[in-house]
């Protein structure tokens, strides 16, 4: 490791003060390799929290043996998830299925809506998955989604009244360690083990990509907080995982707080364009490029890495790359993409599949259907639009085309799987669109842009510094152009 920032040294001299600590670590601030100093300065055992295993398996190596690198999927599945192993990656199976096999065969009335068991069905398991990843104890009526045309207060807790049994027969259900009708999920068991309280054996605990933790792992974390020293540590502008229930639990965790800014993956002009997002995202620091790299920002012609914002925009670009005969890797492979076209090419044919996540579909235009109206299916939208826009057969073809990446000219990948990775050259994919214009006008009469959401400034700035030597902004060029109103 190189010698320490400032910033580091404060880190450890907090850490060895025993102070519960939440660090605030830019992109590629060297977070890892500042744990790795904390841990290594004291014989105390650890535990380290990771967001997946692949961070977890990094992390392991910066670290001494006293700490213990798990993620907490893992560390829940250790203490009670592998009881319910037969039930986990069981078929899917359309949301209205279950609600039949729960007891939802007829509509309700709320009001003047009615309210189908179809729909009754889908609210029922949101209403479970938004309970697993609360901090609550029991299901309540706040879990229950609000669904359009009944926004106000009365109609939502008379729609509660008909959710609410069911969703706690599908929560029964699930404690079945053998057999149900709800599919049983990873972060069922998470919940469960979090409902136990569990004291988790260690000195000092660090949890990583804190800016995306669920609010159950949050309080089985904190709950550690009278007999364990608690480090947070992660960067809230890149809190990408929202739309999954995570939330950014950094900015309100009662800490010390520290902030790692000095980036040693890119020049100073990297760290322009990535304090440009931060502000636009709001976020509490800003970056300083390493005088070690010239890092440029422009075009290019050939970069390492691509990257998108969508699952239908990589392909897309993969597509691309492959006509003009570039040799391409796909972050995480083609292989399950490739199951999934011949799954979809046999349910488009009149065909019934064999592949374990579509089972249970008769036809593709169930599918489409179970992609679009149920929310259980919504990881599956991009994938029945991929198909829909290139159709089965191209892209197997362009999955066969594929190479690893140790091999490829070229890597596509999404800015979200790309999280935690760099390279030295990176394009920004054509998927990113600017913010719509109002109907406002500035002074020399043009229209005034929408401001850019949190969502898409955060996005932006994990994709942007994921390049060490060269950036070409892409898809995102037109940030330079625009100009941001005032928020009031």
């Amino acid at each position: 490791m190189h010698t320490p920032t400032d910033e580091q040294t404060r880190a450890a001299d907090a850490f060895r003060s025993g102070h519960h600590l939440v660090l605030q670590a830019g992109a590629g601030t060297g977070k890892t390799s500042t744990l790795g100093l904390l841990a290594t300065g004291t014989r105390r055992r650890g535990r380290y929290l990771a967001f997946n295993k692949d961070i977890a398996r990094d992390a392991a190596t910066h670290f001494p043996r006293t700490v213990t690198c798990k993620t907490a999927h893992a560390t829940a599945y250790a203490a009670l998830g592998h009881r319910y192993a037969s039930r986990l990656d069981s078929p899917r199976r359309p949301a209205w299925k279950t609600g039949q096999a729960l007891g939802i065969t007829r509509p309700v009335h709320v009001g003047d809506h009615e309210i189908s068991s179809r729909t009754l069905s889908h609210t029922v398991l949101r209403t479970v998955s938004r309970y697993c990843h609360s901090a609550d104890r029991s299901l309540a009526c706040h879990h229950v989604p609000t669904l359009r045309g009944l926004d106000n207060a009365s109609a939502h807790v008379e729609l509660s009244q008909h959710v609410l049994p069911f969703a706690l027969k599908a929560w029964s259900d699930l404690h079945d360690p053998d057999q149900g009708v709800v599919r049983f999920e990873h972060d069922h068991y998470l919940k469960m083990w979090a409902l136990t309280e569990p004291r988790l054996e260690a000195d000092f605990l660090f949890l990583d990509e804190a800016q995306d933790t669920n609010p159950v792992l949050e309080t089985v974390f904190t709950a550690q907080r009278s007999h364990a020293q608690l480090v947070m540590v992660g960067d809230s502008a890149q809190a990408i995982y929202g739309w999954r229930g995570a939330r950014d639990v950094m900015t309100g965790f009662d800490a010390t707080p520290l902030t790692l800014t000095q980036s040693f993956r890119f020049g100073p002009l990297l760290a322009e364009e990535a304090n440009r997002w931060l502000t636009l995202a709001e976020a509490p620091i800003r970056l300083t490029g390493t005088q070690a790299i010239a890092t440029e920002v422009g075009p290019l012609q050939h970069p390492d890495a691509v990257l998108c914002r969508t699952n239908i925009g990589a392909m897309s670009e993969v597509m691309n790359l492959l006509a003009a005969r570039r040799c391409v890797a796909l972050t995480r492979g083609g292989r399950q993409l490739a199951q999934l076209a011949v799954a979809a090419r046999d349910l488009k044919d009149g065909r019934r599949t064999s592949h374990p996540e579509l089972v249970l579909f008769s036809s593709w235009g169930e599918l489409q259907d179970y992609a679009t109206c149920d929310p259980a299916g919504r990881d599956l939208q991009p994938f029945v639009d991929l198909v829909d826009t290139h159709g089965p057969d191209a892209i197997l073809t362009a999955v066969d085309q594929l190479s690893d990446e140790a091999h490829a000219d070229v890597i596509v990948s999404t800015a979200h799987t790309a999280k935690g990775r760099e390279w030295p050259t990176v394009q920004i994919g054509n998927d990113f669109p600017p913010p719509k214009d109002t109907d406002e006008c500035d002074a020399q009469g043009h229209p005034v842009p929408e401001p850019v959401s949190d969502t898409d400034a955060r996005l932006a700035y994990v994709a942007v510094t994921r390049a060490r030597q060269h950036l070409d902004l892409g898809g995102l060029s037109w940030v330079t152009t625009h100009t941001e109103p005032l928020r009031v």
